[in-house]
């Protein structure tokens, strides 16, 4: 409850982010698990400071918990339903961790605060999964990467939150040409491939979509990845 001493924070106003990430053909998404008895698992979140610009609070969220200083990012979506269930959330945090006195600790200055209604604005962000470097907030007991299709239970609108973070993402990728940022620097168009058909959870004719990716313009094509095997090298490619 101690969170908020001396934090400048607007009132009533929160950033959640999904951190989407690509691994062994499975799209994955970083999510902590908070440092309290019971099952209580969030997306990565935080407060945006009174003289701090929305998008400056969202990188320097999502900076405080990967370690990366330059990250891809879209805000997607605004989140500002009347009942987002954080009295119902934090009440059964406390029974479970205060059971002894949990009306005191309900009158703690932090208990009013956390369970007024918030609007929350969401930012996905799409990484380099090899180079992120998990760091645990004040709260979190631990923090690691789960497969998209098999996420644990997230507290109160969470899982809203990043269901519209996927469909987000499954637009933006045929409009913004982003999904080149969850690759290493240097990818083949297989490796290209593989992260479309996982994200759209379909297989793609490999002639037509090469075709399609590289009239897109935006990749510049490299040396050959040679790697012994018999079959023909493929090129390498990277975003210009």
């Amino acid at each position: 409850m101690n969170i908020l001493e001396n934090k400048n924070f607007i009132d009533q106003v929160s950033i959640d982010c999904v951190i989407f990430g690509f691994d062994e053909n499975q799209l994955k998404v970083l999510i902590p698990k908070i440092n309290f008895k019971g099952d209580f698992y969030a997306l990565p979140s935080g407060f945006i400071y009174q003289e701090e610009d929305i998008e400056i609070a969202a990188r320097r969220i999502l900076e405080e918990r990967t370690g990366l200083k330059e990250i891809y990012m879209e805000q997607f979506k605004v989140f500002g339903k009347a009942n987002r269930k954080r009295q119902e959330f934090m009440d059964e945090l406390i029974s479970k961790n205060y059971i002894d006195n949990f009306e005191e600790v309900k009158k703690n200055p932090g208990y009013a605060w956390f369970t007024n209604r918030f609007i929350s604005i969401g930012y996905y962000a799409l990484v380099n999964i090899k180079k992120v470097k998990p760091r645990l907030s004040a709260i979190d007991h631990s923090f690691q990467w789960y497969d998209i299709r098999n996420t644990p239970e997230l507290i109160m609108d969470h899982p809203e939150v990043l269901k519209e973070a996927l469909k987000a993402l499954k637009e933006d990728i045929e409009s913004k040409a982003n999904a080149f940022h969850l690759l290493p620097e240097k990818f083949t168009m297989r490796e290209v491939q593989d992260v479309y058909e996982t994200i759209y959870e379909k297989e793609i004719v490999r002639t037509n979509f090469q075709k399609k990716i590289l009239s897109l313009d935006v990749l510049e094509r490299l040396e050959k990845k040679f790697t012994g095997a018999k079959n023909k090298a493929p090129y390498l490619y990277r975003m210009k």
